[in-house]
């Protein structure tokens, strides 16, 4: 089975979902606080660099970089990094890693090959998620953990940051995501 590039950003949607409600701890929050900040930087990429996408008629705001890309690419890196911090470097890891490059590589891919994007426009957003998810992830354990063991305020501020933040951009996205399928359909 082929997965088209709209089906693409609903499973990994759902796979991110999945990974919070099973982990459901902080962490994860502050996984789904960095995947949401994530697009918010791409999307200002986007409307600053303003390159057009290779087929304009197909969608009308900017294709670089590819948000999906970058979003692939930050959690497929934030997964990757979480494998290995918990089993350390191992064979297991090593397959689960190239794995789950490979697939974030073959969704990526399906932007280039349904003309969403230019390769320039997925490479560049899955460089600026691996790097960005790179930053974020090893902030928490530079930065967040310790703030978070020692302040409540910082507790509460990082629980209910996380909600708000992955509710609200759970509705935006399933809005716009609802709207491009009205109209793809019409």
């Amino acid at each position: 089975m082929v997965c088209s590039s709209s089906q693409s950003k609903w499973l990994v949607a759902a796979l991110f979902g999945s990974v919070i409600l099973w982990r459901h701890d902080v962490e994860a929050m502050w996984a789904a606080i960095g995947s949401v900040v994530n697009v918010m930087l791409s999307l200002k990429l986007k409307r600053i660099l303003n390159q057009e996408r290779p087929v304009s008629t197909l969608k009308s705001d900017p294709g670089m970089p590819s948000s999906h890309a970058q979003s692939i690419f930050f959690t497929v890196t934030f997964a990757v990094l979480s494998i290995i911090e918990w089993l350390r470097i191992n064979e297991i890891t090593i397959e689960i890693g190239v794995l789950a490059l490979a697939f974030g590589s073959y969704l990526s891919w399906l932007r280039v090959s349904q003309l969403f994007h230019t390769v320039s426009q997925v490479v560049v957003g899955a460089v600026l998620g691996t790097i960005f998810s790179i930053l974020w992830y090893l902030s928490w354990d530079a930065i967040v953990l310790k703030a978070f063991i020692s302040s409540f305020w910082v507790q509460a501020i990082v629980v209910l940051g996380a909600a708000g933040f992955c509710l609200g951009f759970l509705v935006h996205v399933v809005r716009y995501w609802l709207r491009d399928e009205d109209e793809i359909s019409k």
